[in-house]
């Protein structure tokens, strides 16, 4: 599943730079698939959302740092857990209950992102 960030985010913005594919955003900030990735141009994600990888994409929250979803792979192909949960100060950045993917489904979403396909 991928990782939210809750609203006891105290915008310290220890997560950012921690995410190896570019999920994480300010606060209200536009965001790209192209951020971070090997995307460009039309896409369609491994889930069949169909997006535009260097549109920008309006904030998933106007608070505090977000995770885009469709960009998080809970760090899975890179490090052994989340670096967002982590490097937290606060622990706010938890799973979200509401995305649940398996391990394979982040490592394909991974390798899409990346160019490993």
């Amino acid at each position: 599943m991928a990782i939210i960030i809750t609203d006891e985010c105290i915008n310290c913005g220890a997560c950012e730079p921690e995410c190896p594919n570019n999920a994480i955003y300010e606060g209200a900030e536009d965001w790209r698939y192209s951020d971070g990735t090997e995307l460009s141009g039309d896409i369609v994600l491994p889930n069949g959302n169909k997006a535009n990888a260097d549109d920008d994409q309006e904030a998933v929250d106007d608070e505090v740092y977000f995770i885009v979803p469709d960009k998080c792979t809970e760090c899975k192909g890179f490090h052994d857990e989340p670096q967002c949960a982590a490097v937290c100060p606060v622990d706010c950045c938890v799973p979200n209950e509401d995305i649940v993917e398996t391990e394979e489904e982040l490592l394909a979403k991974k390798a899409f992102m990346h160019g490993e396909e």
